[in-house]
């Protein structure tokens, strides 16, 4: 990529990061710490959650609230040098079961001086294996950067400093899964996959290195709760932007730039892991 598209797409990055700030939540009122006790802290008056893994455990946090269809953003700065056999993760999740749902944010980190993977997954009624990975076009451990997660009846979209990097479309009609029935809520951790996460588990972690930690800022959301009484939006639009979001042609360019430039791996290019024909989802528009 020449130097002028990455100035632009720095510019880029740094607007959409501080617009996307601007509506931050607090972890005290919106998340629980669920695992990794003294390990998650929770600073700065609720602005600021740290997680931390070392050779005991991880930690993590979920939020209080469950979902369904929503905005979720999150700004995060990623274990700095050798993080290689963490896994630190910003995902939604419905409980565990055969037929569960989930949106996956996970970075798998790296050797000192390699990039991290943002490694993509959904599972739609208990179905995965629809695995994205990216490289980024930034240090993601030396300032914050924003993710978010976009889930509204129509689509998926995982956007990085408000930048699309994939679409999952609603193809129900064409007989492919989709996450609409499902409450769910929002996760994040930090935990230790030396077994798969760096290099195939070639690299193992360091430990010599832990405490590693992570951090994670303005955390807000935007969606439809559900609790006992029902669902807050009563099955009706409120006039959310995200309710009805998709990709206009600016999106779309942004969408093929980083696909082109920066994805790893695609399961639907996958030939050798669908022998019989690639996944139906594939085979239709991806946009």
């Amino acid at each position: 990529m020449s130097f002028s598209n990455r100035a632009r797409a720095l510019r880029i990055s740094m607007f959409m990061t501080f617009s996307l700030a601007a509506m931050a939540g607090n972890f005290f009122q919106d998340v629980d710490i669920n695992f990794g006790g003294p390990r998650a802290q929770i600073l700065n008056g609720g602005q600021v959650l740290t997680l931390s893994l070392d050779n005991s455990s991880g930690s993590g946090f979920q939020s209080k609230n469950e979902f369904l269809f929503g905005r979720f953003d999150v700004q995060l700065k990623l274990i700095p040098d050798n993080s290689a056999g963490t896994v630190t993760t910003f995902y939604l999740s419905s409980p565990a079961g055969a037929g569960h749902d989930e949106i996956d944010f996970e970075f798998l980190g790296n050797a000192s001086g390699q990039p991290y993977t943002v490694h993509t997954n959904i599972y739609a009624q208990g179905k995965g294996d629809r695995e994205q990975q990216f490289r980024l076009w930034f240090d993601p451990t030396s300032a914050f950067h924003t993710y978010t997660i976009l889930w509204n009846p129509l689509r998926i979209i995982f956007l990085v400093d408000n930048i699309p990097i994939r679409v999952f479309n609603n193809y129900e009609a064409n007989g492919v899964p989709f996450l609409k029935n499902q409450a769910m809520r929002l996760y994040a951790s930090l935990w230790n996959a030396d077994d798969w996460a760096t290099q195939g588990g070639r690299v193992k972690t360091d430990w010599t290195k832990a405490p590693f930690t992570a951090s994670y800022r303005n955390y807000n959301s935007s969606g439809c709760v559900v609790s006992a009484s029902g669902n807050s939006c009563n099955g009706v639009l409120n006039n959310q932007a995200w309710q009805t979001q998709g990709l206009d042609a600016n999106g779309r360019n942004r969408i093929r730039w980083v696909q082109q430039s920066y994805m790893i791996y695609n399961y639907c290019a996958d030939v050798k892991r669908f022998p019989q024909g690639r996944p139906k989802e594939c085979r239709l528009p991806r946009f």
